[in-house]
């Protein structure tokens, strides 16, 4: 199955092989057995442009796929016969023992055996700190080692790692999109109903005694009728320009169905770190004992903390402290790094004119309290501190022999300052969020409450069954596989889920959301797996998102509606003109004629000036074709009535109602885009000049070749003016009759 998607050929033909194109393809077969090759060659050549639109829209499963395996591709100090080597990862079996170094990236699932490191393993995990990791402590493939030295025993590989099931779970997620279902129902519906119209064409056609090629033509007309040709194409073109806009601010989709499943999106799953918080470790609180202040805290904390390392806690309190300098700052005269068995870093100053030597202690607040004077008042803040979420440091300061607890240093991601205010604005568009975070449920809570994100945590463990968005706000400490389930459950409810992450984590869920959304610093994997990719911070694309995708539902919407109206009418057409005339009122060429002339150039929709809806749009086809059946039946009656008077009133020969058909259907489709343009009334907002200029276009081409009789038998000027006087009541009489059905079968 992999191989297939990967080859274009076979994603090519596949393209011939779908409802539309089996449609067009019986037409064509048709054709051929009558002889009209000209007409078969015109059918089969929109086959291959249907095949070609549809070619666009590939797959990007495989591209996450092999992103994902290259960050499998890497080499591992490894324990051989008693010697360390260097020896690809994918050559680590399970029981080898392993060395994990500073800078290094974790070449499989290993227990740490002896040593201590602090490990990274927020592309994984989610966790925005990296942890201390010593004996005992999982390690995960992928992780990357920041700081000290450790031996571990390999527990899994390949396929086997955390890591492993991620790509796994990416590969095999899919979601049908909303487009796909839209058009198999429409297309269902409308063959259906076609193929009951043929059997009645048919039993009648042969009650009348008709030759066998008069009835193979009218089978071939209706069958040609049945087909909404440009359906799948509207689609395309539809999201390509909702993807232009969005381009131009700043979102890039990565494939066209993402746009179509903005519109409909009602929940979206947040990654919390680099998505709704800033993904930078910074100082967010200072709490100073007596005797100091917060500047000195901060400093003295600075002494003790390496210089342009890979800690981000030293990197946090170092950026915080040049912003705050205190005068006649202790001069620093030796340090000791951060030490996981001490859990602290020290460093010895010279202080003031004397050049008084002091010690500067930071670490955690048990390593760091327990060799200071005690203070009780600083244990009630490290536990208010710990309580918010925070990372909580302490910092002492004094001779060596009396240490004084100088502050405690409280660090945290914080949230963007636009993650509220969007948050906000999504929940008035209908669309409600939930955090999903491989962080602590506490740290989580806490960014939650901070972003607007109103609801329960919900318990670590297993995902309850049968879950809903309104359940829970936050799911902490999940890895991978449960986003991808959380995803999973959301959708087996009814929804249609976006999920926004950064990470080679998050990719199983983008990839299985019906909209995923990488942010801006998200990785090469994140970026693949997402159908749309935000190229500025923050959460704002989203909602640009949403809102054009809303635009290009309703166009889409209307072009679908219009299709379904004239795919109806026409069928029931040539029934009525069939008792009526005892005749085919139109041939297979006018029917192509129809197609080619109205059906594509009504594609001018996809760029109308529309109304985007409040709230989140569901494509509701049954309904949807109600209402293309009522409007329908009002159009065949504007067409039945213009035949019934060329026919009892003005005598029309056959040929002569055939092109009086023409004319009269060509005008009225044009007459039903204008009136179901608007849930509203159709002026309430202007059409684009486009779909103006496409109807004039039409319009003169219908008319000019009646007129002159080209491919069909020639009509008098002054009717084919008529007919376009009585198209323009028809338009506004029609416009009263939809507003109360649209809103009655809510498609308002």
């Amino acid at each position: 199955m992999a191989d297939a998607a990967m080859n274009p050929l076979h994603d090519v033909i596949t393209k011939f092989w779908a409802p539309v194109p089996w449609l067009l393809e019986a037409a064509v077969i048709l054709q051929l057995i009558l002889h009209d090759y000209v007409q078969a060659g015109i059918v089969f050549a929109l086959i291959v442009f249907n095949a070609v639109l549809g070619y666009l829209q590939s797959s990007r499963a495989q591209a996450t796929l092999a992103a994902l395996k290259s960050r499998l591709a890497l080499n591992a100090s490894v324990r051989r016969d008693g010697v360390w080597r260097i020896a690809p990862a994918t050559t680590l079996v399970r029981g080898d023992i392993i060395k994990l170094s500073l800078g290094g990236i974790v070449a499989a699932d290993a227990r740490i055996v002896t040593g201590e490191v602090l490990l990274d393993q927020s592309m994984l995990t989610g966790e925005s700190v990296p942890i201390e990791a010593g004996a005992g402590i999982q390690a995960y493939v992928g992780g990357l080692v920041r700081r000290g030295e450790a031996v571990a025993e390999v527990t899994a590989t390949g396929k086997r790692t955390k890591f492993g099931r991620t790509a796994e779970l990416v590969r095999s997620a899919h979601v049908v999109s909303t487009q796909q279902k839209t058009v198999m129902r429409v297309v269902r519906n409308l063959a259906v109903f076609n193929g009951v119209v043929i059997v009645g064409l048919l039993a009648y056609a042969l009650v009348l005694r008709l030759s066998t090629a008069e009835i193979i033509a009218l089978i071939l007309t209706a069958v040609l009728a049945s087909i909404p040709v440009a359906l799948p194409a509207t689609f395309t073109l539809a999201a390509a320009i909702g993807a232009r806009s969005l381009a131009a601010a700043g979102v890039l989709p990565t494939r066209l169905s993402a746009v179509d499943e903005a519109a409909s999106m009602d929940v979206l799953c947040a990654d919390k770190t680099g998505t709704l918080t800033l993904n930078e470790l910074k100082v967010t609180a200072i709490r100073p004992t007596s005797g100091f202040d917060e500047a000195q805290v901060l400093n003295l904390a600075a002494l003790a903390s390496s210089e342009g390392g890979e800690d981000p806690v030293d990197a946090a309190i170092r950026a915080a402290a040049a912003k705050d300098r205190v005068d006649d700052p202790p001069v620093l005269l030796s340090f000791v790094p951060f030490d996981p068995k001490t859990k602290m870093s020290e460093a010895m100053v010279a202080c003031g004119p004397s050049k008084l030597k002091q010690r500067v202690i930071k670490g955690a607040f048990a390593t760091v309290s327990a060799l200071a004077v005690p203070q009780p008042d600083a244990v009630t803040s490290a536990k208010q501190l710990e309580g918010k979420g925070y990372r909580v440091l302490a910092v002492a300061f004094g001779p060596p022999e009396a240490l004084k607890l100088a502050g405690l240093i409280a660090l945290s991601d914080p949230p963007r300052p636009d993650s509220a205010p969007l948050i906000q604005e999504l929940g008035t568009l209908g669309v409600r969020t939930v955090m999903v975070t491989g962080d602590a449920p506490t740290t989580a809570g806490i960014v939650a409450t901070a972003v607007g994100l109103v609801g329960a945590v919900c318990p670590v463990g297993s995902l309850p069954e049968a879950l809903t968005p309104d359940k829970f706000a936050v799911y902490a400490s999940v890895l991978p596989e449960d986003k991808y389930r959380l995803v999973q459950a959301f959708q087996k409810s009814g929804h249609v889920v976006g999920m926004c992450g950064d990470g080679a984590n998050d990719a199983p869920a983008l990839r299985q959301a019906q909209m995923g959304i990488a942010v801006a610093t998200a990785t090469d994997v994140a970026k693949s797996a997402a159908g749309i990719v935000l190229t500025t911070s923050g959460l704002g694309g989203i909602v640009a998102a949403v809102k054009e995708g809303r635009i290009t539902f309703q166009r889409i919407l209307s072009y679908t509606l219009n299709q379904i109206v004239k795919k109806v009418v026409v069928g029931l057409l040539l029934i009525v003109g069939l008792i009526m005339t005892g005749h085919a009122v139109l041939t297979p060429m006018l029917m192509i004629i129809l197609m080619v002339a109205g059906d594509f150039p009504a594609m001018s929709l996809t760029t109308d000036n529309v109304t985007p809806s409040p709230l989140p749009n569901v494509w509701r086809i049954s309904n949807l074709t109600i209402a293309g059946a009522g409007i329908g039946l009002c159009l065949l009656a504007f067409c039945s009535a213009a035949l019934a008077i060329g026919f009892f009133r003005l005598h029309f020969s056959t040929d002569a109602l055939q092109s009086l058909a023409f004319v009269t259907v060509a005008f009225g489709s044009q007459a039903t885009i204008y009136a179901l343009r608007e849930r509203r009334h159709m002026f309430s907002l202007w059409p684009s000049r486009l779909l103006v200029l496409s109807s004039a276009c039409t319009l003169m081409v219908s008319a000019l070749l009646a007129a002159f009789g080209i491919l069909m038998v020639p009509l008098p000027s002054v009717i084919i003016s008529e007919i376009f006087v009585a198209t323009v009541m028809f338009a506004i009489v029609l416009d009263v009759i939809k507003v109360p059905l649209f809103r009655r079968l809510r498609l308002s």
